[in-house]
């Protein structure tokens, strides 16, 4: 296998390609990006294949950032007549070598790029799910119960007459189908921007850690946040939360009593005690200033755990992240603080990416 599938956001496919390229670069495997703006995918292919599988079960996907979803590709593309779209699936997979571990896949996803025209074949998807399973379990090519441990069996159709078959591994992939964590609006939420900080404390925070880590009573500061959807989380939650911001918060988090506002700027707020856990801040400013700010908040203990948005310009958008998380990472490293980095241009992010830190 010498070809990587990659999930993105539509617009992104630079960035990934970008990203692919450096880290697989790190470990000494090269290749070349076959792309095409605004497709929500990418494929990777490298110039040494087995280099490629090496690469693709060691490096850890978490440390992606505008990486979706990641698969080894099977073969090329395939045509799917109309009348039937499970045989040409059924002989490529028996084409592969014996020995292979197409063999024991233990999950099928039907997967479309995150596009209009892509999100068309929903219906397909689901209606072929069944009917696909059933002749993979019958052929002898997946296990006959679905097991989350085994590889995973990925059907990229592009259309409903071109597909990809790709695998990937459970214990390095993204786990949701399409690579996509898709939140409900909360009615009471001042702002669709909540569903940024819901979807970062899921992706961020291990459930089993949340009555620790996302517990009742903690105290938490908001920079930049009116009207107070990032608030609306923390409150949420039953924190109690410093909202700096010189605009107006919404009244109903006002009135819940869990609320202070300060119409400050964020950039000159300090906390007049060093009992805040939590600091989130999606201010709209240069990244580089974003990440100095959050690193003298660490550096000087006023906070233990952070999440943030970096604001990304049009150009270099991933050279632009990686310079904004190596000066903060240097500055640590002179203060003598071990902080744990992790970031993703997350579904509900749009020209940001998502950062989280806390104190190792």
């Amino acid at each position: 296998m010498k070809q990587l599938l990659l999930y993105c956001r539509s617009g992104f496919e630079k960035e990934c390609a970008a990203e692919i390229q450096d880290k697989a670069g790190q470990f000494g495997v090269f290749g070349y990006c076959k792309l095409k703006a605004n497709d929500a995918f990418i494929i990777f292919e490298a110039y040494d294949g087995a280099a490629l599988e090496r690469f693709f079960s060691d490096f850890p996907f978490s440390k992606l950032i505008f990486v979706r979803q990641w698969a080894l590709v099977i073969g090329d593309w395939l045509e799917l007549p109309a009348g039937d779209r499970v045989t040409p699936v059924l002989e490529t997979l028996r084409s592969v070598e014996e020995g292979s571990e197409i063999s024991s896949i233990g999950e099928l996803r039907i997967e479309y790029p995150d596009t209009n025209d892509g999100k068309e074949l929903s219906t397909l998807a689901r209606k072929l799910t069944v009917p696909l399973r059933q002749s993979l379990r019958q052929a002898g090519l997946m296990l006959k119960k679905e097991n989350l441990r085994a590889p995973v069996l990925h059907m990229f159709m592009q259309s409903g007459q071109k597909a990809l078959l790709a695998v990937s591994y459970p214990e390095n992939n993204n786990s949701l189908e399409n690579g996509i964590r898709r939140l409900k609006f909360p009615s009471d939420a001042p702002s669709r921007s909540t569903l940024k900080l819901e979807e970062a404390f899921l992706e961020f925070i291990p459930r089993d850690e949340w009555d620790t880590r996302l517990a009742s009573g903690m105290r938490a500061v908001d920079l930049g946040a009116c009207p107070g959807g990032w608030t609306y989380q923390l409150v949420k939650r039953s924190m109690m939360v410093v909202s700096i911001d010189n605009g107006a918060m919404a009244e109903s988090l006002m009135m819940t009593g869990q609320v202070k506002h300060y119409m400050v700027d964020g950039f000159k707020y300090k906390p007049e005690k060093k009992n805040v856990y939590w600091l989130v801040c999606d201010m709209i400013e240069k990244p580089q200033r974003v990440g100095q700010l959050i690193c003298d908040w660490l550096i000087n203990g006023w906070c233990q755990e952070s999440i943030f948005n970096l604001k990304l310009p049009m150009k270099k958008r991933y050279e632009t992240v990686q310079e904004v998380l190596a000066e903060m990472q240097q500055r640590f490293d002179e203060a003598g603080i071990k902080v744990k980095f992790q970031a993703r241009h997350l579904f509900h992010d749009r020209e940001e990416v998502t950062v989280h830190l806390c104190k190792a």
